[in-house]
């Protein structure tokens, strides 16, 4: 008996059941279509996060206050960073580009009689090429802005429509903690950063913000809370960050642990990788649990069909079947019901994953190896667990089956 023969028959037994046999698929189908859900999903979480830390600009640096250890701890840091450290990285370190101070905050802002809570950046107009923002209407903050400490502001797009509606905002004005100020520009769109909108932001002028909004908070001038670095060639990342924090360790006489943080665009990448690559290896580890329970279902069902299969078992040994072509013949049954129900469950987790990326911002996709990697693990378990029950028919003696038959 040929491989082909016992295909055919193996395909004839199933059809003949086929309640059964769909049942028996219904773990593997449900299994397979979870793994290639997950990875998908979790393909398309990892390309988000690439996206959104290459959206903050290329060849970046970001300093922020306080020792890599106490950016692990719920307590904020101290504000050791100024804006004096930022004036000294962008004139003393030769590979640094250019340098955008940031001071966060946020305030009710009002325009006649509508209100609303935005998030308010004072900044250098360096922040404009650092971070790739780009105006649609006016201008954005300047030079001139920073020395007289003008009362001026650069909206965010959805925080402009918001509030001015189909009124053009430029020249108009907005209250921040009963201050009024001039609104001179209007950004472009440019979306959520790691769950901070940045179109419904508030731009300043960071002595401006200082000096009406936030205060210098620090006894060593005015304090920052963080500062953007972009470096002039990639190649010297490495370098430009070593040589800013020797800069700051000397500015801020450091002896000991350091008070401030330099992480590259680079590190942020690999973290947010890992973490992603990490929680979709978990989670496709617990969907794969059902591929085993759905395999624990094969073998039942099979060892239920030897018992019921007796007779045909004892009749075929009887007329000259040798024990490999029943095990034979048992074992591709085991095989065809996982592989039919693993490709079923491809194209159900496929699916899943392209609703997913209409509905959502994931760009999920598949690469061909996972594909064929879950449909062939499947086929592998109705292997494994198809082994049992087709060496118990194959075993079973053809005088003593015709017998209790």
């Amino acid at each position: 008996m040929n491989v082909v023969e016992s295909l055919k028959m193996a395909g004839q037994t199933l059809l003949a059941n086929k309640l059964r046999s769909s049942l028996t698929m219904l773990g593997i189908i449900i299994g397979n279509a979870s793994v290639i859900a997950t990875i998908g999903i979790g393909e398309g979480a990892q390309t988000f996060v690439s996206d959104q830390v290459s959206s903050l600009g290329t060849n970046l640096l970001f300093i922020v206050p306080g020792s890599p250890d106490a950016q692990t701890r719920p307590v904020r840091p101290p504000q050791t960073l100024t804006l004096a450290d930022a004036e000294a990285i962008a004139q003393q370190v030769p590979g640094v580009d250019q340098v955008a101070p940031q001071l966060n905050g946020s305030e009710l802002i009002s325009y006649r009689n509508r209100n609303m809570s935005a998030a308010i950046y004072g900044i250098t107009p360096e922040l404009l090429p650092v971070r790739n923002f780009a105006v649609a209407q006016g201008r954005f903050i300047d030079s001139l802005d920073l020395r007289r400490t003008q009362k001026v502001v650069a909206l965010g797009s959805e925080i402009a429509e918001q509030l001015y509606g189909n009124v053009d905002p430029i020249g108009e004005t907005l209250r921040i903690r009963n201050t009024s100020f001039r609104v001179v520009g209007v950004m472009e769109p440019k979306g959520s950063t790691f769950g901070t909108n940045l179109d419904d932001t508030v731009f300043m002028p960071i002595t401006t913000m200082a000096a009406q909004i936030s205060g210098q908070t620090s006894p060593y001038g005015l304090a920052v809370t963080f500062i953007n670095v972009s470096v002039m060639d990639e190649s010297q990342m490495r370098a430009t960050q070593f040589q800013i924090e020797n800069l700051l360790r000397l500015r801020h006489r450091i002896t000991n642990e350091d008070d401030f943080t330099v992480r590259s665009q680079k590190d942020l990448q690999e973290t947010t990788g890992a973490i992603t690559g990490a929680l979709t290896i978990l989670l496709a580890t617990v969907a794969s649990i059902s591929l085993i329970v759905g395999g624990i279902g094969i073998m039942n069902i099979m060892l239920v069909s030897v018992t019921e299969r007796t007779q045909e078992i004892g009749l075929r040994k009887a007329i000259g079947a040798s024990p490999s072509d029943i095990l034979m013949q048992f074992t591709i049954e085991a095989v065809l019901l996982s592989v039919m129900g693993g490709m079923i469950g491809t194209g159900i987790g496929m699916a899943g994953v392209a609703a997913v990326g209409a509905l959502t911002e994931f760009e999920a996709g598949l690469s061909p190896a996972a594909i064929v990697l879950a449909t062939g693990v499947s086929g592998g378990i109705g292997l494994i667990f198809g082994v049992l029950p087709a060496r118990r028919a194959a075993q079973l003696d053809p005088i003593v089956a015709l017998r209790t038959a």
